[in-house]
């Protein structure tokens, strides 16, 4: 049953991929002054986020506690706390979505449908991509997957 485990960290990198790429190019949209290079990027952010960081999230969920149950290990158990944890810490990225990611991407959309109106970079598409609740947001997604990821590979617990 090492294929499933193999399975998992395979989607994990696909996941974490898909972070890092939106990452990247949502950077360059934020410093960019050309409104249809800014267009391009968050096109290009919608894409990874579409077709890597959402299914891959739930699929490396999935994946791991079937990993888990192919090499029997305990979720709950004292020798795997490291995966109790893990799960807590990845479950806890779930509320930014209904909490920050969908709401204030909605004002982002518009923000963004009115400045390729105009035909320019407008303050409030630059107050957007500096929305503090989205740059927590993000901050500690990133975070908590970083943090799965060393429990996941040093297993400390």
């Amino acid at each position: 049953m090492r294929w499933v485990v193999f399975v998992h960290v395979a989607i994990a990198f696909w996941f974490v991929g898909g972070l890092i790429g939106r990452g990247v190019t949502l950077s360059r949209a934020r410093s960019s002054a050309d409104i249809a290079e800014v267009g391009s990027l968050v096109d290009l952010a919608g894409r990874f986020e579409r077709l890597m960081v959402i299914p891959g999230s739930m699929a490396v969920f999935v994946a791991g506690l079937l990993a888990a149950w192919a090499e029997d290990i305990p979720l709950w158990g004292s020798a795997s706390g490291w995966l109790a944890a893990s799960i807590i810490v990845f479950l806890s990225t779930i509320p930014l979505v209904p909490l920050i990611f969908l709401p204030r991407g909605k004002v982002f959309e518009a923000a963004l449908a009115e400045a390729q109106a105009q035909g320019r970079v407008t303050v409030e598409l630059t107050a957007a991509f500096r929305d503090p609740a989205v740059g927590f947001a993000r901050l500690y997604e990133g975070a908590a997957i970083a943090v799965v990821v060393a429990l996941m590979v040093t297993k400390p617990f």
